[in-house]
């Protein structure tokens, strides 16, 4: 630290800028009367606020947490024939299917249930900006995965073994989107429900880059 001394005198001519040193008896500066009154203001303390959107956030209410939760039983209803092999096999599947058991012939009561729902959920909600975007991406997740049942059908339906080591194949493919489809229902909707945002694998980039 460096210190400045100053050797004051009797003799000390008048000074414009420092009209104490005129006074010979004066031995102090008051340098806070020469300073402007700008610099001796308090520093005041700024506030930054977020400028992003509150769509982005993790946090929802209500009502988006409940919707984005149900939005998931879409894919697994339309889906749920490919644990017709786990089902029969394990009881604990059967009681955690049961109590859906209604639900499920409604949605399968029509052929076209399955593709009115998705134009509902697509145009109405996923493109309505009036949806929150926490609403839009998990129904635009759910969107996809029942797309991407498309391939399991497809390729069922193209082979078709009646026994064998293809029809070992099939029921394996079958029981493994069941559980991958059971496994994404409880997840999503789980943690829709506690507010969180849920990124299943494969589907949620996709979701992502339809959802504006």
């Amino acid at each position: 630290m460096a210190f400045l001394i100053l050797n004051l005198s009797p003799k000390t001519p008048h000074s414009p800028f420092f009209p104490s040193l005129s006074n010979p008896k004066t031995t102090t500066l008051n340098f806070t009367t020469t300073l402007p009154r700008r610099w001796l203001a308090r520093p005041r303390i700024l506030t930054v606020r977020s400028t992003g959107d509150d769509n982005n956030n993790n946090s929802a209410d209500a009502p988006d947490r409940l919707i984005s939760a149900i939005c998931y039983f879409y894919p697994f209803f339309d889906g749920v024939q490919y644990g017709k092999y786990v089902i029969t096999q394990y009881t604990p599947f059967q009681v955690l299917i049961q109590p859906l058991v209604p639900a499920i012939r409604v949605f399968k009561s029509f052929p076209l249930n399955s593709f009115l729902v998705f134009l509902t959920l697509y145009f109405v909600v996923v493109r309505n900006p009036n949806f929150s975007r926490y609403v839009r991406f998990n129904i635009m997740q759910a969107i996809v995965l029942d797309v991407l049942l498309i391939f399991p059908d497809l390729l069922e339906r193209s082979f078709n073994p009646r026994g064998g080591l293809g029809l070992d194949l099939v029921m394996s493919l079958d029981s493994t989107v069941f559980l991958f489809l059971l496994i994404c229902l409880i997840y999503g909707s789980s943690s829709c429900l506690l507010g969180q945002i849920p990124r299943l694998p494969i589907v949620a980039d996709a979701a992502d880059r339809q959802v504006m």
